[in-house]
């Protein structure tokens, strides 16, 4: 089976960003790195409810979509606060374009597919 790309990047988002927060400094970890972290596990769970609930679906992604926004914020806070070095912010930043793209892309299926039926 080949994952939908959604998952995918959502996934090297989450391996790459725990791979960054555990270099935070240990004030940070349990502030800023926690909340990144714990956004990040939200939204990949929040994808994989909505894949599976075609009811709620409208609702799960819109509530995903919320959750990147945080996750947008919390990533330009460690920017602005010297914790993430700009070539790290662009990586991140990217990844976090393509996930919104690709989540923005699904929510315009389902309301297409709405309109139709």
């Amino acid at each position: 089976m080949n994952p939908s790309p959604i998952f995918t990047k959502t996934y090297d988002f989450l391996l790459w960003l725990l791979n960054h927060t555990e270099k935070f400094p240990k004030s940070e970890r349990f502030r800023l790195a926690r909340r990144l972290e714990d956004a990040a596990f939200e939204l990949y769970d929040q994808l994989v409810i909505a894949a599976r609930h075609k009811r709620d679906r409208r609702r799960l992604l819109l509530q995903a979509d919320l959750t990147l926004d945080r996750l947008r914020l919390y990533l330009r806070l460690s920017h602005a606060r010297h914790l993430t070095a700009a070539n790290q912010y662009q990586y991140a930043a990217g990844l976090l374009g393509e996930i919104g793209a690709l989540l923005g892309g699904w929510l315009k299926t389902l309301s297409s597919t709405q309109a139709e039926a």
